[in-house]
């Protein structure tokens, strides 16, 4: 796990699923790693997402607070990428070529232009390549 990695918006949410042992100890294991060894990175989207799905979709939803918190503890300190046209253009050359979504096609540019090697999802197809971005399911 040396080399940078994008960690996309469901690892976040599999960090607080108790129901799901394995995918619970996983994420947490990426997290860690990534704030301890400054090798993960996300963008700003993640953070969009996760406080949605955390104050919306969490059997015990979040409150503003504890976002707050887990955002400056966690998230903030891993967001490298944000808003660009940049990142929109090339978010809508990867949709056109790839097929993506475009929220999807955001994700892999934001681990593009973060200079990554891997993007660790379950959204995505496992062993694909972009470029020199490799897409990995961290829980197969």
């Amino acid at each position: 796990m040396s080399d940078k990695y994008f960690i996309d918006t469901n690892i976040f949410v599999y960090a607080f699923d108790r129901e799901n042992a394995e995918k619970h100890r996983k994420s947490n294991e990426l997290i860690k790693h990534a704030l301890k060894a400054n090798t993960g990175c996300i963008s700003f989207q993640v953070i969009q997402e996760f406080i949605n799905v955390s104050t919306r979709k969490f059997v015990v939803p979040f409150t503003a607070q504890d976002c707050e918190k887990y955002m400056s503890s966690i998230l903030v300190p891993l967001c490298q990428v944000f808003v660009s046209i940049e990142l929109y253009t090339q978010a809508l050359d990867i949709m056109n070529r790839w097929k993506f979504s475009f929220y999807d096609s955001l994700i892999v540019a934001a681990a593009l232009q973060a200079e990554c090697s891997i993007l660790y999802s379950e959204d995505l197809q496992h062993e694909q390549k972009i470029g020199p971005l490799a897409i990995r399911n961290p829980f197969l």
